[in-house]
């Protein structure tokens, strides 16, 4: 059997699946795209998280766009965080090109234009639906998390969240929230005391100070309601296929305490709110995470560690993540090892520490008979990649260098035209996108402050007029008692004239 034959027999034994699948594109073989060897991905495993990684320019916005359209016509919906503006382009067909035809021709897939189902979302002022959570959906643990704060400032905010809890006091932004530590270090000092035990200024103030740094990054426009509902991201058109919802960060990359923040109350929501799907032949979500160096970079311990919970255990909620980055060591390795399906890009060696780290992400790939992985990895193409995949056993399937197929949807962002458009149609803006400000923790402290007040203006009012009154009888009585009696006043002068005289007479 002669090599080429051997590696078509390989990559059709280990890319041939029973149920539904996606399919990526052909195999290379000795820098040749082997035609009809389609590299395939089971949609049943499409929730055992991924990889696409590689240098800038190598293809993995494209790659991205690909298995988003392939999930979207499968009737799976996607979440893409779209950092780089750039995703858009997926709610309009593609306009054709010389080199997809060439491309296409030697995969030996035929390409078909189309558009798909998009839903714009936005976490600041950008046009789009409004993302909010509220304050208390976050909870006091996770609070903890996105502030990085000690056990001891953890256990305030804990007692904090209790409070409210008990006295009926929503904490719905942040806002709402500075208040309530403002409140148990000030007027409410006593009554924290007296139920829940002393609370330090000194840690109070540290953790406001945190709250203020989140707010500098933008979550004063995140936190608050409307809350937004995970089961939206769910969606399907009439004809089954499932939405693309893209995420716009382009104005946040600066932020990534904002970023982190949102993607892990997301994952949280999520988890909780999904059903367990066991072992499911299609998943309930895909969301990509691009840029992902900006979530891991920039966490803290303790959000990391809640990261790396949440992957492991949100496979079984029908949710995959997928991370896109430049590097694969951008991702912790306990992320890194939950992830079944990787796509290689083309990574560069320009320095020691480069050849170092291709030589590092060759070893996380099945061995093959076919590639030297580290050379491979050099001397990709623009649109190709080294894929590794689960079958529907779990198993690895065989290290394919891979021509990947060109996106079917447009490759670059919408005009503003067809956005304003984009918008016009979407039915969750006019359900998301409404201010909402309802009486909340912030005004009804401020109430219960201003009764407080006023109480004790008429304890002092009255406290003042007790006091007047005694002082008033207090002089009366002494005017009294310097006031003589006539009576009293004769005979006491008489007394005196008696005792004179009676002197007198002695000395004469």
């Amino acid at each position: 059997m002669s090599r080429r034959d051997k590696f078509v027999e390989t990559i059709n034994k280990g890319y041939t699946f029973k149920g539904d699948y996606l399919t990526l594109g052909a195999g290379i073989l000795d820098n040749e795209t082997v035609t009809n060897s389609f590299v395939k991905v089971p949609l049943k495993t499409m929730n055992r998280h991924g990889l696409i990684a590689g240098a800038t320019g190598t293809g993995k916005t494209k790659t991205l766009q690909v298995i988003a359209e392939n999930l979207s016509e499968k009737g799976v919906p996607v979440l893409l965080m779209d950092i780089k503006g750039d995703l858009s382009g997926l709610a309009q067909p593609s306009p054709g090109h010389p080199k997809i035809d060439e491309r296409h021709e030697k995969i030996g897939l035929a390409f078909e234009p189309k558009s798909f189902p998009v839903e714009v979302l936005t976490l600041s002022e950008q046009d789009g639906v409004r993302l909010r959570a509220t304050v208390i959906e976050f909870g006091p643990v996770l609070i903890s998390r996105i502030l990085d704060v000690s056990p001891t400032q953890e256990g305030i905010i804990a007692v904090i969240f209790k409070y409210c809890d008990d006295n009926k006091l929503p904490l719905l932004d942040l806002k709402d929230f500075k208040k309530i530590l403002q409140y148990a270090t000030s007027e409410g000092k006593k009554e924290f005391e007296a139920s829940y035990g002393r609370i330090s200024t000194a840690s109070t103030g540290a953790i406001l100070r945190k709250v203020v740094e989140l707010e500098q990054q933008g979550a004063d426009l995140f936190f608050g309601e409307k809350s937004f509902e995970v089961e939206d991201l769910l969606r399907t058109t009439n004809d089954g296929r499932g939405y693309i919802n893209i995420l716009r960060l382009t104005d946040i990359q600066d932020r990534p305490k904002l970023f982190s923040t949102f993607m892990l109350s997301l994952l949280a929501e999520i988890y909780e709110t999904f059903p367990e799907q066991g072992d499911s032949d299609r998943p309930e979500l895909i969301m990509f995470i691009d840029e992902a160096h900006l979530i891991f970079n920039e966490a803290s311990k303790a959000l990391l560690n809640q990261i790396e919970s949440i992957v492991k255990l949100i496979r079984s909620k029908g949710v995959g993540l997928y991370f896109v980055t430049q590097n694969p060591t951008d991702v912790p390795e306990a992320v890194l090892s939950q992830l079944g399906l990787k796509v290689q890009h083309a990574l560069r060696a320009f320095t020691a520490k480069d050849r170092k780290a291709i030589k590092l992400t060759a070893q996380n790939y099945p061995d093959t008979d076919f590639y030297d992985t580290a050379e491979t990895l050099t001397s990709l193409g623009i649109g190709e990649a080294l894929i590794s995949a689960l079958d529907e056993k779990g198993r690895p399937s065989p290290l394919v260098a891979t021509m990947m197929r060109a996106p079917m949807s447009r490759m670059d962002v919408l005009s503003s035209t067809e956005l304003n458009a984009l918008y016009s149609e979407s039915k969750l803006i006019p359900k998301y996108n409404q201010e909402i400000d309802r009486e909340s923790a912030y005004e009804m402290l401020n109430e219960k402050i201003k009764k407080a007040e006023e109480v004790k203006a008429k304890e002092d009012e009255q406290e003042a007029r007790e006091k007047e009154r005694k002082s008033q009888s207090k002089r009366s009585t002494s005017r009294r008692s310097t006031r003589q009696n006539p009576v009293v006043k004769v005979l006491t002068s008489a007394t005196f004239i008696r005792a004179v005289f009676g002197i007198l007479k002695k000395v004469m």
